[in-house]
């Protein structure tokens, strides 16, 4: 279970009369239990981005404390989240010259030994044919909705506590994103004393939550069910208009 208690984060800009403090995120509290699959969403440059790169590790809050399975880890940094059990997928998968698919999957499950053919079923479970890929380089050759399943094949192998993926509908086409659905609602059903959180705007993965987090101008602006949230998020005819509704709710 994760924990986020009273999170908020800010950084300083220089403009032309000085410098100004800009705050991204405001006290936000939260709670992510097992065995959920959690939505984040909201309109663009409400902090939804900063909130999961704080998760991993990546940035550090201003104020406030993450704990993971009742432990503090606020201080501890990307390597040490990871070793805990947090994963993160970038919108962007990085591209990694020379290396094998095989070896990044063997990486991430921290076995150097393992066998091409479990790497395989690895591959096999986001949909892709193994004997096409499993030797590939990880490089420019890859589609970008390629990457993600790939990078989604080391997740599955990390087998971690809690995932959290960044947009990771961002910059791949209409196929590959029908594609990402299915991976997604297949790692759905096979939660097991882990949690699942996504950053996105989809409407079809929101449909696949468990609970939906609505967050503006980096404030929680709604949080609840799948049942309780989308039925305003779709009413609506934007992201800001519908965090407007539940806000005013």
């Amino acid at each position: 279970m994760l924990e986020l208690q009273n999170i908020s984060f800010g950084v300083t800009e220089e403009n032309g009369t000085g410098s100004v403090n800009k705050e991204i995120l405001n006290d936000i509290s939260l709670t992510i239990r097992d065995n959920q699959f959690v939505v984040i969403t909201g309109p663009n440059g409400g902090g939804k981005s900063t909130l999961a790169k704080i998760i991993a590790g990546i940035e550090t809050p201003t104020s406030g404390r993450i704990l993971l399975d009742g432990v503090d880890i606020t201080d501890k940094n990307v390597t040490e989240r990871a070793k805990a059990g947090i994963s993160f997928a970038f919108q962007q998968p990085v591209r990694f010259k020379g290396i094998q698919v095989l070896d990044l999957i063997r990486l991430a499950a921290g076995n150097k030994r393992m066998s091409a053919a479990d790497a395989c079923k690895y591959l096999a479970e986001v949909g892709l044919c193994a004997k096409d890929y499993i030797n590939r380089e990880v490089n420019a050759s890859l589609s970008g909705g390629e990457l993600k399943r790939i990078e989604i094949a080391t997740v599955l192998a990390r087998s971690t506590r809690l995932t959290v993926f960044d947009e990771p509908e961002a910059g791949i086409d209409l196929w590959s994103f029908q594609n990402l659905i299915q991976v997604f609602e297949k790692m759905r059903a096979k939660i097991n004393d882990s949690s699942i959180m996504i950053i996105s705007h989809q409407e079809r993965i929101l449909e696949i939550a468990d609970e939906i987090v609505v967050i503006r101008e980096g404030s929680i602006a709604a949080h609840g069910t799948k049942d309780e949230i989308l039925p305003a998020l779709i009413g609506t005819p934007s992201a800001v208009e519908a965090c407007k509704v539940l806000t005013d709710k």
